[in-house]
């Protein structure tokens, strides 16, 4: 496990011909064995004492202070420094007060001086150092909350490890999803990420089995440590949201795919965002200027866009249902056409500390004027169906969806039908293209028209978005709804 973060985590290096001069971190890869933690994989309360260790270095004394500035660039371009971050390298020398010392990398011995550098040998014969034993204490709060896990958790093999380390992190809350192995360790677990994570007050762990969560994709936990508070803010593309994490569903490694996709938006369109959850595309997308209908079948996720479109001053461009996303469909497309908005985006107004009131009235009556109006089209240009589990069971609502409104759209105008961005659950195959030709078939069966990858009318673009499970991949579809469908008899 931490060998992996430490692979994961190591700074790629040129080889050097002493490697212990390289800078490392306490999760490098080939940090010396000395500087690890004592190991107890049978600990099962914290017991930060037993993490004391003592390991045996050599220091340079430097008694004379003006000259630590040199003595260390000699010993940093001879490489006899110890590099390992966090463990700072000068110090005082307890053995002379007054006196400073460097830590010298492991493998200098103050008693064998066939094991100095040359440099190390000239500062001594030149009497501006002093070669000492020095001994490095090490406890519970130096090492990495990697170095701990490693100590404690019991060796498995490496391809059925899943590591712990591996959390998300929604607000204060750090959220594990810990295999069998884990569980005795599990409080220790939660303790050790609270306490080397300051930010992390509280470690919750599912404890469903894959494929029992809730029509929400909410999910029955147990808090491993800190008070059971799930009540979160998170910021994300500059968006604040606040909510509780134990009632919506949120994911903090999915910001780059959000703005992958609101970011394909522009100013004055008009958007349906069919399970919105908490709004993590229409919020953004409002703050672009984007018109968004957004619902969630949630009423917690209800509540939560509310506050979020308020809390983020978008409600001039996105509105939120609780509806069921079926019947949304078609509801929000009739809405649209029959009664769309206007917002009115009104001018920046300079005003000083000099000027009258009725000379700032007149300044805010100008910028009113000059403010720009944006009017919200008829039509949808795109619609977002964020739910993997279960949104292609939702395209048959595009059936008919645009029936007897041909003439909205090309040849008779230049808008296109519009585009529907479908997330779905796909088992890992052996080969992407044959991936890719399974998620076309579901969707042409689900839509009720052929959809293929190379359809020119239709814009096909299928993005892989993130391995799920081992056999499990997420992924999201993007296309036009095929005319036959929009203009069907519904």
């Amino acid at each position: 496990m931490a060998s992996f973060l430490r692979r994961l985590y190591s700074t790629s290096q040129s080889p050097l011909s002493d490697v212990v001069s390289k800078r490392m971190n306490l999760n490098s890869a080939d940090l010396p064995k000395v500087f690890l933690p004592p190991v107890n994989r049978s600990m099962q309360v914290l017991d930060k004492s037993f993490f004391r260790k003592v390991v045996p270095l050599a220091a340079a004394s430097i008694s004379d202070v003006k000259q630590i500035t040199n003595v260390r660039k000699d010993l940093d371009r001879s490489g006899d420094i110890l590099k390992i971050s966090p463990i700072r390298h000068l110090r005082e020398d307890d053995s002379a007060p007054g006196t400073k010392c460097i830590l010298l990398r492991h493998g200098i011995e103050a008693d064998r001086p066939s094991t100095w550098s040359p440099t190390l040998t000239k500062l001594v014969n030149d009497n501006l150092a002093r070669i000492r034993p020095y001994d490095l204490t090490l406890t519970y709060d130096d090492w990495t909350m990697h170095n701990i896990l490693e100590a404690i958790l019991p060796e498995i093999p490496e391809e059925e490890k899943e590591t712990p380390a591996g959390f998300a992190q929604v607000g204060h809350v750090a959220h594990v999803n810990l295999r069998e192995p884990y569980l005795p360790y599990k409080h220790l677990i939660g303790q050790i990420l609270v306490d080397k994570n300051p930010n992390i007050t509280t470690v919750i762990n599912k404890t469903f089995d894959v494929g029992t969560e809730s029509v929400f994709r909410t999910f029955p936990y147990e808090v491993l440590a800190g008070p059971d508070d799930l009540d979160v803010t998170v910021r994300e593309s500059d968006c604040e949201f606040k909510f509780n994490f134990g009632k919506v569903y949120w994911n903090s490694r999915l910001g780059t795919e959000h703005a992958r996709v609101f970011e394909t938006f522009h100013e004055g369109e008009a958007v349906c965002d069919v399970m919105a959850g908490v709004g993590p595309f229409a919020i953004p997308a409002g703050k672009r200027k984007v018109f968004v209908r957004a619902n969630d079948l949630n009423p917690d996720s209800y509540a939560s866009l509310e506050d979020a479109i308020k809390r983020n001053k978008v409600d001039a461009f996105v509105t939120a249902s609780c509806d069921d996303g079926r019947h949304f469909i078609r509801a929000a497309t009739e809405a649209l056409a029959n009664s769309p908005r206007t917002a009115k985006l009104p001018a920046k107004v300079k005003i000083s500390r000099n000027q009258s009131k009725e000379d700032i009235q007149a300044l805010k009556k100008a910028a009113d004027d000059a403010a720009k109006v944006l009017q919200e089209p008829t039509v949808f240009s795109h619609y977002v169906m964020n739910l993997p589990a279960s949104a292609i069971e939702f395209l048959d609502a595009f059936k008919g969806l645009y029936h007897g409104r041909e003439t909205d759209f090309e040849p008779h105008t230049s808008q296109k039908l519009p585009l529907i961005h479908l997330y779905l659950f796909q088992t890992k195959l052996t080969a992407e293209e044959e991936e890719l030709f399974e998620i076309c078939e579901r969707i042409s069966k689900h839509i009720g028209s052929e959809v293929k990858i190379d359809d020119p009318e239709l814009d096909v673009d299928i993005r892989y978005v993130r391995l799920v499970a081992p056999k499990k991949k997420m992924f999201c579809a993007s296309f036009r709804i095929p005319r036959s469908v929009a203009f069907a008899r519904p």
